[in-house]
């Protein structure tokens, strides 16, 4: 599905917050994104940050924009890539808050086809490259599996897509609807129809149409476990990467402690291996089976929902199966967490206690009116504080850009009039 590239407008009413981690013992904020937020760009931003490439300043700072973001990334692009035509990964920056068109290939975990309806043609991809962000997914078809040599022979998921209709067209419309072509079967397993002839190649369709719909079907995670088993295996350790899985882009890590050491934490390391990393990528990862897993090695995807952004005790995801059903949070020295939860999230267990206290005496009329209405007036006059400041950036921002394109009032005057933000609605992910 392609779409437009967001207006500066609604660039600016993209505001996300920052929360505070440790990452390999230095303090880092990542950028955290709200329900349907924009992944592809702020996994770029985030894979990054832990890289140590660009800094958020200054440290009061408490979110930030797609634009700020997208001008740190092109100083990036700057000093360190000279001959990247940063005007033209600009330019592709947009289409990356909307989500990306991937088009995966059902046989390698660093494989990518431009999808036929992106609008960048291809030039997502690029910058990930640009960038020295290995591009990863774990969609991969089983060698050993029956339905193997067909989808190896269908290659990616457009093409899976496109034999799907073009086989439910030769049904007239009735092989998406059941679980096989009607009228498709006989008992030496050819398929015959009362109503016309068959030729061989659409007898050949249509079986490689049901075998990959069912494949489809068994992966709707975009990821299969012979995938998550050959990522664990052959992914670089310590070395933050993009995962596209459930049409969505998440920083994926393999955690090693044993791998880690003094001169190997740099951010001058970490790209240097993600370099490598990518400059192999044009073939499959190596085989699973010659390089087998260190004992104390795991894949965590970093967390950046907002609804954790006052958990500090949840910063990684431990992936262990292809649904997310077997989930467990890890902390900023990969240990699992036990979060507060509901109102006492981001709170230490006394804060929490001291919470529940205050609550059970509110209900039995122990607390003071007085210290209740105080704590109501400090907690209105921050959130107003904070209101007033949100509003005032975007709306600097804004004036700044018009001032830009249609030139300052005389005598240097600012513009009376801004027209007011409206309310940003939910980005929809691809």
């Amino acid at each position: 599905m392609s779409q437009a590239a967001p207006t500066l407008e609604s660039s600016l009413a993209e505001v996300w917050y920052l929360k505070d981690i440790k990452f390999h013992g230095k303090d880092l904020r990542i950028i955290t994104q709200n329900f349907n937020g924009p992944c592809s760009f702020l996994a770029i931003c985030n894979i990054l940050i832990l890289r140590g490439n660009i800094d958020i300043q200054p440290r009061t700072r408490k979110t930030v924009s797609y634009e700020f973001l997208s001008q740190l990334v092109a100083e990036y692009l700057l000093t360190t890539s000279p001959d990247v035509d940063v005007s033209a990964a600009l330019s592709i920056m947009p289409y990356t808050q909307r989500g990306m068109d991937l088009n995966p290939l059902f046989t390698s975990a660093t494989s990518f086809h431009p999808s036929s309806t992106a609008n960048g043609a291809g030039g997502e991809l690029k910058l990930f490259e640009q960038v020295g962000i290995p591009l990863l997914h774990g969609w991969l078809v089983d060698p050993n599996s029956a339905e193997a040599s067909v989808i190896q022979r269908i290659k990616d998921y457009d093409s899976a897509v496109g034999l799907i209709a073009e086989v439910d067209h030769l049904t007239n419309g009735r092989f998406v609807v059941d679980d096989a072509a009607p009228h498709l079967n006989t008992a030496s397993g050819e398929a015959t129809s009362p109503t016309r002839e068959w030729t061989e190649e659409e007898l050949q369709k249509v079986r490689d149409a049901t075998i990959v719909r069912r494949f489809l079907d068994a992966t709707q995670s975009q990821l299969t476990y012979h995938g998550l088993f050959h990522l664990a295996t052959s992914l670089p350790p310590n070395t933050p990467c993009a995962l596209f899985r459930s049409s969505h882009l998440s920083v994926l890590y393999k955690y090693s402690p044993s791998a880690l050491n003094p001169s190997s934490n740099g951010p001058s390391n970490a790209a240097s291996s993600s370099s490598q990393f990518l400059s192999n990528s044009t073939s499959p990862l190596p085989n699973a089976e010659a390089e087998p897993q260190s004992e104390d090695s795991a894949l965590y995807t970093l967390v950046t929902d907002q609804v954790f952004l006052n958990e500090p005790s949840v910063v990684w995801e431990r992936l262990e199966d292809v649904d997310g059903g077997w989930s467990t949070f890890v902390d900023s020295e990969f240990v699992k967490s036990s979060p507060a939860g509901g109102d006492f999230a981001g709170q230490t267990a006394e804060e929490a206690l001291r919470a529940a206290e205050a609550i059970a005496n509110q209900y039995q009329g122990t607390v003071d009116p007085n210290d209740h209405a105080l704590a109501q007036q400090l907690q209105a006059e921050e959130e107003h504080l904070a209101r007033q400041e949100h509003e005032a950036y975007l709306q600097e921002q804004l004036r700044s850009r018009q001032a830009e394109t249609h030139g300052r009032a005389p005598n240097g005057r600012k513009p009376e009039k801004v027209k007011k933000e409206k309310k940003k609605g939910d980005c929809t992910i691809m």
